[in-house]
């Protein structure tokens, strides 16, 4: 009797165990979880080169999350960017805002791959300067946009991200009292996806 109790509690024990390997092994996101995440762009100018062509722009978005669900996420964000054109001036933005998140593709038996699409509100500053470092220009932007994102988990805890930023995008700016007002839908973006790309990395707790 006794190494029948035994042998069946070292059944369950293993059984236990096994189960305990495969919840730390399903990655993906959970009701509860929240989420850091920092993403950074580089995108070089192509076009014509005039003077008032972007030549590089460097963009930094970390964002931080929670799951409201299995599939939804709701946080805060903070944009930083800065735009060098051929005729050496210079654009510094720096903007907040909130976004909503929406799973709506994964992929593998644990969860590794995850796709979403993301909407967000946010507001921005920006500052111009010309080759000497003399201010030119100011504007204050309103803006919402729609992106397009990808996380692999490559631990339970860290992924990489790839983000499509700014596929639908529009803005309000008010620039030195005078308003303009933009929608931008990025067509290219399906054949030169890297043009608005962010790359960047995921911690989940």
């Amino acid at each position: 009797m006794k190494k029948i109790i035994l042998t069946v509690a070292a059944v369950f024990a293993f059984g236990f165990a096994n189960a305990q390997d495969d919840a730390k092994n399903v990655k993906g996101f959970s009701k509860g979880d929240m989420f850091l995440e920092g993403s950074f762009g580089v995108r070089s100018g192509n076009t014509s080169q005039g003077p008032n062509d972007v030549e590089t722009s460097y963009t930094f978005s970390p964002k931080v999350g929670y799951m409201i669900n299995e599939k939804i996420a709701l946080g805060v964000r903070i944009d930083a960017t800065q735009e060098k054109f051929y005729s050496e001036n210079k654009t510094n933005t720096f903007g907040a805002g909130v976004f909503a998140r929406y799973f709506f593709l994964s992929l593998g038996e644990d969860k590794s791959f995850q796709a979403y699409g993301q909407a967000s509100l946010g507001f921005s500053g920006t500052k111009e300067k010309d080759s000497n470092g003399n201010e030119i220009g100011k504007s204050d932007n309103l803006n919402g946009g729609i992106d397009l994102g990808m996380n692999y988990f490559l631990t339970k805890n860290w992924a990489i991200t790839f983000t499509l930023a700014n596929l639908v995008s529009y803005d309000t700016v008010d620039n030195g009292g005078e308003s303009n007002n933009g929608l931008n839908v990025q067509v290219g973006t399906i054949n030169n996806p890297f043009a608005v790309a962010r790359f960047g990395l995921l911690y989940k707790w």
